[in-house]
């Protein structure tokens, strides 16, 4: 009876889908290290990602764009990448550990949420980075596409650098409107750029 951890990224920057990764560990080529992705370093984050791809019994990363966030909320949309995640797998499991205090509806498989499971399941662990080195990736490509914004750096989160780029550049089509900071500046008569 297999078992998946879940877990998803991205659900607080102003910029970007959210992610989500769905994991089932092979209990027979353990992977030594894992623990919560916001604890670990990127170089620790992406040396354990490679350990995950290359030894986990089955492994799936999806995503909610920012339309989908928008038209959604943040919260349907991150469960939305959820269930791409797990329904990804090439391995069916059997259950479901989600990191966090709520379970997705409609939900592919018989699920379990649990609260700071990223620190205490190793699958909802593994889950964890490979959502956020995921994620992390796409803000990397996002900052060769605008390079003014900084997304290398804060990733898309409504850090002081990030804001005062949108001010003074413009609100971007990977901006999410419905967020408090974009929904300002735009009722406020900022430009959006469009492409």
């Amino acid at each position: 009876m297999w078992v998946c951890g879940v877990d998803e990224a991205g659900r607080g920057p102003l910029a970007g889908a959210v992610f989500a990764a769905a994991v089932i560990l092979d209990p027979e080529r353990p992977i030594d290290g894992l623990a919560d992705s916001k604890k670990l370093t990127a170089a620790r984050r992406e040396s354990l990602a490679e350990a995950i791809r290359e030894r986990a019994l089955a492994w799936h990363v999806a995503s909610a764009s920012v339309e989908e966030i928008d038209r959604l909320n943040i919260l349907q949309a991150t469960f939305l990448a959820m269930q791409r995640a797990v329904a990804g797998l090439a391995v069916v499991p059997a259950r479901a550990l989600i990191d966090g205090n709520r379970v997705p509806r409609q939900f592919p498989v018989a699920a379990e949420a649990i609260v700071k499971g990223d620190a205490t399941e190793p699958a909802i662990s593994a889950a964890s980075i490979l959502a956020k080195t995921a994620r992390d990736a796409d803000l990397v490509a996002l900052d060769a596409r605008y390079p003014d914004y900084g997304f290398a750096r804060h990733k898309g989160y409504p850090t002081a650098e990030h804001l005062a780029a949108i001010e003074r550049l413009g609100v971007l089509p990977i901006h999410r409107r419905t967020f408090g900071p974009i929904r300002v500046l735009l009722q406020a008569g900022q430009r959006e750029l469009f492409g």
